[in-house]
């Protein structure tokens, strides 16, 4: 079967089974083409709570973000087409690592970024995004703060805010972000001289001091589309450039390196989205404890985000 074939019969198995698809800015071309809503994970949560009118939910992103829309709607189907796109960053940060954490600082507040496992999720105070982690940091009256897993999301905080971050675990990261170096920028920049270099906040913190701008990827999307600059690097996992190239095609984009891809992020296919939709499986369910527990922190975040 065609690619074309295969997203007409998905549309029409939306139809069918009243569904929604979700999908993170690092899908594919072909699934971002097939995605009633795509974003990074704050968009992703938020559209996630104002699901109202759907039965089922296919999540096309790492296992985190299907666990969030879960946890936001339990009466609801949720179901990820490939159960092993997993997060490695989130599984950097089990419970009982953070459970020691909390137990060694019992005055830090705890805040979790959003790409964590669930059984650590609960024991947050607030949750937060790439795209709001200094406005959630910024909306606690603690100073000092446990953050994890990301280390560089954290230090990014740390130097934006006057309070004490401490990282759990230390050295958290997203592999594919962690790999981008100044010796990249400073590559692009000769390459590109009339370009702006975005990076994510997930790279480490002197590659962020190396670029133009330290943005999530829907601030990327937004700033490049109110730019007056004509030419950007992205300093992020390639498929962003894939929906910017949609939606700006006049802007020229090019990839900080060719080799930023989340692998996980690819395990979704047009192949498994159908299978996935015909089937109503896999499905994501939580233990209503840590759903309810989780919540809380999930909530409190989108509330210090308005």
């Amino acid at each position: 079967m065609t690619i074309n074939s295969i997203q007409k019969e998905i549309e029409q198995l939306k139809k069918e089974k009243n569904a929604i698809i979700l999908a993170h800015n690092y899908q594919p071309k072909e699934i971002q083409e097939i995605a009633d809503f795509l974003g990074d994970s704050l968009e992703l949560c938020i559209k996630a709570s104002e699901i109202e009118d759907k039965d089922l939910v296919i999540f096309c992103g790492v296992d985190f973000m299907a666990e969030t829309a879960y946890i936001l709607n339990p009466d609801k189907k949720i179901v990820i087409p490939d159960l092993e796109a997993e997060c490695p960053m989130a599984n950097m940060l089990p419970e009982k690592e953070l459970l020691e954490a909390i137990d060694k600082h019992p005055d830090a507040a705890v805040v979790l970024y959003v790409n964590s496992i669930a059984e650590a999720k609960q024991h947050a105070d607030t949750l937060c995004t790439s795209a709001n982690a200094v406005k959630v940091v910024g909306s606690l009256d603690n100073d000092k703060i446990l953050f994890g897993p990301d280390t560089n999301l954290g230090r990014h905080v740390g130097e934006k805010l006057n309070k004490e971050i401490i990282p759990v675990p230390a050295g958290g990261h997203c592999y594919v972000h962690n790999e981008l170096t100044v010796d990249d920028v400073e590559l692009k920049r000769k390459e590109y001289p009339n370009a702006e270099i975005i990076c994510h906040p997930e790279c480490k913190i002197e590659v962020q001091h190396a670029c133009d701008a330290v943005l999530s990827t829907g601030g990327m999307l937004k700033y490049i589309a109110e730019s007056d600059n004509d030419e950007f690097v992205l300093g992020t996992e390639v498929d962003m450039i894939t929906r910017i190239n949609a939606e700006i095609p006049e802007k020229k984009i090019y990839p900080l390196v060719d080799s930023a891809i989340c692998e996980t992020m690819k395990l979704h296919s047009l192949e498994k989205v159908k299978q996935a939709l015909e089937d109503e499986q896999p499905e994501i369910k939580l233990p209503e404890t840590v759903r309810e527990k989780s919540l809380k922190a999930v909530e409190h975040m989108l509330n210090a985000s308005k």
